[in-house]
């Protein structure tokens, strides 16, 4: 081979890896503005009325803490005590936080601090709002289990634009690297597919009954949702556990195969959208619903895996 046709094949691997990048980082920065575009619907669901009254503390926060071990317990109930007296004045400085981190993840040169402010105050309300997302009450990814707001700490770091530059696919940037992406991937799937199966989750009228539960205080088009989802899993609350459960194992191995790569984050987006219908949507449209829930958040999670697609006449 001529030396002038070495350094072409050079210079066109050079620019093939220089276009993969750069449709990497475009990639990345979109997912980081959908994440700032949930944490701005967030922020606007705080400023809701009824989050500034006592009702909100005592109907919302207050029930989380009784379910989980008394050492993480009393100090949720603390907090509580502690913001109700002054709740206006500690939900305005909460909606603001969500504001700031909106506004910081739209504005490149502030997307570190804002994906860092994002997983600091993400495990903070995982705690303290959240109650760990249900972990220690056995609750049902349908419901929201292992933590919405978990998902936003997980996806800020899948998010976290290092430079590396040398991955097919965003979450492998991520600063815990490929092993780390691969393994966030299979602790959360494993997580639902335990958690669709214990026992209070997979009764034949368990699904249908956290369905219907739903319904209180929607609007007449979120209800008929969720008539037709619970007239659907009425009684077959074993089968559909068993069936999500079975799916999202498939999900969580099909990561490390790399031609089942696509067709697992398929999958994922459909058990993320049936998720999110049985979560009303966050139950953004009740007036009382704090967030969006965990749906849209797995959803974007699954898109910092989804492979770069090759573009031909760059890889000859």
């Amino acid at each position: 081979m001529s030396t002038y046709a070495a350094h072409s094949t050079v210079s066109l691997r050079e620019r093939s890896h220089a276009g993969a990048v750069t449709r990497l980082e475009a990639r990345r920065r979109l997912l980081q503005v959908a994440l700032g575009v949930i944490w701005l619907v967030d922020a606007a669901l705080q400023f809701q009325p009824y989050m500034f009254t006592r009702s909100f503390v005592t109907n919302a926060l207050a029930p989380v803490a009784s379910s989980n071990p008394w050492l993480f317990a009393q100090p949720m109930v603390w907090a509580d005590h502690f913001m109700i007296h002054d709740i206006a004045w500690w939900n305005t400085l909460y909606a603001t936080i969500q504001l700031l981190i909106a506004i910081g993840l739209f504005w490149r040169p502030t997307v570190r601090v804002a994906l860092a402010t994002s997983i600091a105050w993400s495990l903070a309300v995982w705690w303290f709002a959240e109650g760990f997302g249900g972990v220690f009450a056995s609750a049902s990814p349908l419901s929201g289990q292992p933590g919405a707001v978990l998902l936003y700490a997980v996806v800020a770091v899948l998010l976290w634009p290092t430079g590396a530059g040398d991955a097919s696919l965003v979450a492998y940037e991520a600063p815990w690297g490929k092993r780390g992406a691969i393994a966030a991937w299979l602790v959360l799937w494993f997580d639902f597919a335990v958690y669709f199966l214990v026992p209070a989750n997979r009764a034949p009228q368990a699904m249908h009954d956290l369905v219907s539960s739903m319904a209180s205080g929607e609007p007449g088009w979120v209800q008929s949702i969720d008539r037709g989802l619970a007239a659907l899993v009425d009684g077959r609350g074993l089968a559909f556990s068993i069936a999500l459960a079975a799916l999202s194992v498939g999900v969580a191995l099909a990561i490390v195969v790399p031609w089942l790569i696509r067709p697992a984050l398929v999958v994922a987006l459909v058990i993320a959208a049936f998720i999110w219908l049985a979560q009303d949507f966050g139950g953004i449209f009740t007036s009382q619903g704090t967030d969006v829930n965990s749906g849209p958040l797995i959803a974007l999670l699954a898109w910092t895996y989804w492979p770069l697609a090759k573009r031909q006449g760059a890889d000859r």
